[in-house]
Parts: structure tokens; sequence; C-alpha cells
């Protein structure tokens, strides 16, 4: 069987769908990977074939913020920009710029590649668009907890069924365009109104990250490990900081991953026990750490409820809010908003969520679902009747 796997390129929008792809290469089909040219370097490593197609999200974005703001660009990091600002630049590259680069480039591609289905991760709609045009089956693969609902998600939706309404094609209300959904959430924290319109296809969420080496202290920790990040694409100083004051004076070590979109200056010096680093392979650190303190992405939550971890978000856009709002309600962590971030905030969640019984006993309850879900190996065994 030929399949063609698509996403938008980013380590949250491309990484879920890996283990998936690797399984079904390793089940004998025919595997491509298609997704913006950045990104196929870190398919390569994990032995896929590849195809270059869509836009680069950094380029995208830099797109419509030079018709916003010109050749200079935005004033400031995202976080900064004014909400009715943000949101429909947002809204424009995720709902216009990129689903029309897809499906221009994914066209021609299927006439060479001639897939028998087509995987496409949930925030490309555009690989969705492409199939439907070309007449292939397609499955959507997601990445995390659906999110609806907030202004944010909404102008993309809007956006989207915009785009599918030019193109003549039916859009579902998850944008699941009709077909299966691959869901990598657990059921416990999914959206319920999601869960009961769809169909949804359990897959284990299996952490996947580029190879590469664990940073000193990780393997020999003597005292609780703390993995603090903001991700690949949010990071703030200024939060970063507050949480560095307020770990670092706990009996704890801080490892910090400061990800690409901080200079490695941003920081300054730092307490002796916090380790600052750009990059780490979460995938293979997450067994090592006692709590997770993060931005919400998906990634990290999934991962950390896979590993029984309890969890300390502090959101900065996008889906994290929500996923903020889950990992609350599931009893799994905690969360800080905006200006609650504080160092005296942390420390007093942080002090918490290391020591309370009852946190603990729901990590691991969530970890026990996440194991019993089916692995990349049973939904790649599933993928022919999907088409």
């Amino acid at each position: 069987m030929r399949l063609l796997f698509t996403s938008l390129g980013s380590f949250g929008h491309t990484f879920p769908l890996v283990p998936l792809a690797v399984a079904a290469r390793e089940a004998g089909h025919d595997v491509v990977f298609a997704t913006s040219e950045d990104f196929l370097p870190q398919l390569t490593k994990a032995g896929l074939d590849t195809a270059a197609a869509g836009l680069a999200i950094k380029d995208a974005f830099g797109q419509a913020f030079g018709q916003v703001f010109g050749d200079a660009g935005p004033p400031g990091p995202p976080g900064d920009i004014p909400r009715e600002v943000l949101f429909p630049v947002v809204a424009k590259v995720f709902g216009e710029l990129m689903p029309k680069r897809f499906l221009a480039d994914l066209l021609p591609l299927f006439e060479h590649v001639r897939p028998d289905l087509v995987v496409s991760e949930a925030g490309n709609s555009g690989g969705a668009f492409a199939a439907l045009k070309a007449g292939l089956p397609v499955v959507s693969h997601g990445f995390g907890r659906v999110s609806t609902g907030d202004p944010m998600t909404t102008m993309i939706r809007e956006a989207i069924l915009s785009h599918a309404g030019e193109l003549g094609i039916e859009v579902g209300e998850d944008l699941t365009f009709g077909g299966p959904f691959v869901d990598i959430c657990p059921e416990s924290v999914q959206d319920p109104d999601f869960l009961a319109r769809t169909h949804r296809v359990p897959l284990r969420p299996v952490g996947w990250s580029e190879p590469g080496e664990l940073p000193p202290g990780v393997l020999d920790k003597r005292r609780p490990l703390v993995y603090l990040t903001l991700g690949t694409a949010m990071g703030h100083a200024g939060v970063l900081g507050e949480a560095i004051a307020g770990l670092s004076g706990l009996d704890v070590d801080v490892l910090v991953a400061t990800g690409p979109s901080l200079p490695e200056d941003a920081l300054g010096e730092v307490p002796a026990n916090v380790r600052l680093e750009a990059w780490v392979p979460q995938a293979a650190l997450l067994p090592h750490v006692d709590l997770v303190v993060h931005h919400g992405g998906s990634g990290t939550t999934l991962g950390a409820f896979g590993e029984g971890l309890p969890q300390l978000l502090l959101p900065q856009g996008a889906d994290q809010f929500t996923n903020a709002d889950a990992v609350f309600a599931a009893g799994v962590g905690d969360r800080l908003l905006g200006a609650e971030v504080t160092a005296e905030a942390v420390a007093t969640k942080a002090r918490h969520l290391l020591t309370d019984t009852a946190v603990r006993d729901a990590a691991r309850a969530l970890a026990a679902e996440v194991a019993a879900m089916p692995s990349p190996a049973d939904v790649a065994a599933e993928l022919p009747t999907l088409a």
C-alpha cells in the first residue's frame, strides 16, 4: 500500500505523525512524508522517504506580518502584539497562506507518488484539500487535544471553511473532512463534544525527537529534576526568568530548554542548580524528570501524560490555554496565566506538585490510560481498512 503523510512543518505538527509513519514503513507499506523543506532533514533521520511541500511556518508568518507591518516586521515578539492584530495574522497563515501552498504542491506530487491513502495532520487543511480534489481517501491525524471555542481557533476555522467553500469542498465540524480521525489524546482528557461526533481511531502518543545525547546530570541525578521549557516557537525571556527564579530556590535541579526562538544570552547568568540548553531530546528526557513546567504545547503535555508526570503550565498562546484547562481539570497539574507568573507563585505551585500524592496518583492513572491505547504498529495494521 502506498501512503503519503503530510503535515505543517513544525515540531508540534510534524513529530506527532512520525511514529505512525515509521510503523507503517516497518509494516511493509511504501511511505512518503511531505512537509516544508526545512523539516525534511529530521524526517530523514527517522528513516523516512520525504518530499518537499508547503510553506515553512516562519516564512508564512513573515509574509503575513509583512503585509501588516511592512518590511521591518512586527515591533516585538508575538506575545506583545495586540490580539486584534495578531489573531487575523494567525488566521491568514493557517487558514489561507499555508493551505493554498500545500494544495498547489501536493497535487502534482500525488501524480508522481500515486498514494492509496493520504494521512494529513489535522492542522494542515491543505493536505486534506489536495487529497479530496484528487479523489483520494484521507485520514486526519491529530497532534493533541482538540481545541474548540477560543477566539484564535475560531478565526482559523472560519478561514479554513472559507477556503474550503472556494474549492467546493465540504468540511466537517472538527475539520475531519468526513473521514476517520487518528487521535493521540487520551479519551479522558479529550473534548467531550469532539468524542461524541467523530469517527475516532485512538493512537497512543509516542514521543519522537531528533536523536541526541542527554545533558550531564540527567542519568545520574541526585535530587528531583524539573524540566522547564516554553517550546520551540513562543520562548519568552521574562516568563522563563520568573520560572527560573522560583524553581532555583527549591531543593531541585532545573534543566531549561530555551528553544530556537530565544537568543543564547537572553537569560543571562543563572543559579548553580539551573542548566540551560538550547535543545534537548525531549522524548528521551521525560522518563528521568520529576516535574514538567512548560507552555502547554500539545507534544509536551501528551509526553508528560505518558510518563505520569505532574505538570505546571504557563500557557503563551494557541491551544496552550485549553491544554492548561484540561491538565487542571484532570487533576494532574496546575497552571499560571499571564501576570500570575511570578517567581513566588511558580515556587509555591511547583513545591506542591512535587509532593502532592493525589496529583501523583492522578498522573499515574492517566499514564496507564495512555499505555493501554493502541500502539503505532496496531494502527498501522488498520490503515488499509481506512482507505
